[in-house]
Order: C-alpha cells, then sequence, then structure tokens
C-alpha cells in the first residue's frame, strides 16, 4: 500500500478555513488517536499506548497521528514522568501533537510570574512540584513563590519547559477542530482567545450549535465518553477513576479504545 506522506496530508488538512462538508470523514488513509486528560498518571498513559500499538497490529492505516487534549500535569503522582514520555519522539511511524491546556498554563503563569502560585496552589501544583523533587514545605507560604519557581527551574530539565512553552492551543483538521477545554459560541473555531479554549465550560457544552467542525475536547470529567452532534468529550477523569480515553478516528468512524 502506497503511503501518503505525513506532511501532505498536514498541507491540506491542517488549514484554518477549511469549508465543512456533508461528509464528516477525515482522508483516506489517516487515522487519528485522541486522548484525554492524563493529569500525571503515567500508568495510564502508557496503557493507552498500548491499546494504540495493538489497534494498529489489528488495523494497520498509512498513517497514524497521536492529538493530546493537553492537562498533562497536576493532581496524579507523576507529571514529570508524564512530560518526560510526551516530549520524546513518538514511535516510527507514528505523529504526535500535544496541546496546551489549562493546567499546563497556570505552570507557566506560575514560572512567569511566582506570585501566580496562589491561583495554582489548590489546582495541583503540590503534586507536580513534588513529582520535580520540589521542597513541598515552601508551598505553605506563598511569600516563599519565587523561591519556589527557582528551584522547579533548577530542577526541571531544560527540556520540558521548551516543551510546555511550544504546545499549541488547538489543531484543526476538518471535519474535526482539537481543543482542551471548547470554543465560544457563535466565534469561529480559528479565531477564539486563548483564554477560552483553555477554560471554557457552560457556554460550550450548553450549545446544540453547529460549530462548523466537530470539536474534540477534554477539561470537564464525564463518567463515559461523550459523543455528540457537534463534540466528542473524552476526559473522564483519569486521576480520579484511573479510565483514561482514547478516541479513535478513521474517515467518518469513532472508535472508543
Amino acid at each position: 500500500m502506497s503511503r501518503t506522506p505525513f506532511s501532505r496530508l498536514l498541507s491540506r488538512y491542517f488549514q484554518k478555513d477549511q469549508p465543512k462538508t456533508d461528509a464528516a470523514a477525515l482522508p483516506e488513509g489517516l487515522r487519528i488517536y485522541a486522548i484525554g486528560d492524563v493529569h500525571g498518571c503515567l500508568d495510564l498513559l502508557k496503557g493507552v499506548w498500548e491499546r494504540i500499538d495493538q489497534d494498529l497490529k489489528v488495523h494497520p492505516v498509512d498513517e497514524a497521528v497521536e492529538i493530546f487534549l493537553g492537562d498533562y500535569i497536576d493532581r496524579g503522582p507523576d507529571s514529570c514522568g508524564v512530560i518526560e514520555a510526551l516530549s520524546s519522539p513518538a514511535p516510527d511511524g507514528r505523529r504526535r501533537v500535544c496541546l496546551r491546556g489549562n493546567h499546563e498554563q497556570m505552570l507557566l503563569s506560575f514560572l512567569d510570574n511566582p506570585a501566580y502560585l496562589e491561583m495554582w496552589r489548590p489546582n495541583g501544583a503540590l503534586e507536580t512540584l513534588v513529582s520535580y523533587g520540589v521542597d513541598a514545605r515552601r508551598l505553605r507560604n506563598i511569600d516563599e513563590a519565587a523561591e519556589v519557581a527557582a528551584e522547579f527551574l533548577a530542577k526541571a530539565p531544560a527540556s520540558h519547559v521548551a516543551f510546555l512553552r511550544s504546545l499549541p492551543f488547538y489543531v484543526d483538521m476538518s471535519p474535526y477542530f482539537f481543543v482542551h477545554a471548547g470554543i465560544r459560541p457563535g466565534i469561529a473555531p480559528t479565531e477564539q482567545r486563548e483564554e477560552d479554549m483553555l477554560w471554557i465550560r457552560d457556554a460550550f457544552l450548553r450549545s446544540d450549535m453547529d460549530f462548523g467542525r466537530i470539536l474534540v475536547h477534554g477539561h470537564t470529567p464525564v463518567e463515559q465518553p461523550e459523543r455528540r452532534h457537534n463534540r466528542i468529550n473524552i476526559d473522564t477523569g483519569a486521576y480520579l477513576t484511573g479510565k483514561l480515553t482514547c478516541v479513535a478516528l478513521e474517515g467518518s468512524e469513532v472508535r472508543f479504545l
């Protein structure tokens, strides 16, 4: 079977302003594996990769792309291990795109302004900082935030920080639009505010409108993957439930691994 170069697929299908087609289908020969919020659960991440490996053995495909929807850190026990794994090269014959989540943004905001620790601290900062070997006792005093940031930068691999700063906010691959939290209804997907793509909930989740793409997102935990006519939610609360969801998209087919 001939292989379509991935760069050509990208140039054809990662377009910002593609018109919506009646047939909601990815191009032939391409399969996307989208993965929900990992939140420091390295064991579950490895389990998803094992399931993807098995799926590719049973159902080979020309091009396989992993798209992670953000929130790799906080809450769970091994944020450092997750970032190391995600920032490493993907297996041969596979591509990987990692999007930015609101938890990665909180860490970056803290590094840019240590006083932001007050916002990040109740949202999983402790687990992340401890996974990098930072002295957790300093988190008790917000006045030591600058020292905490300095210690993190001293102990975290520079490649991890560079990886976090490089994360894009979305991938537009018609008929799908991949983003961490969602989009503001009534605004074109590619014209969204970064804040909404990272944080939005109710206005997006309650909307029944046609967004011009099928939104694939995480951010808001659900018991089971949620598939609606305009969006697919695959955040199944990994750090609480032990369930990390992956959806396989190919042609017009939607499968949950």
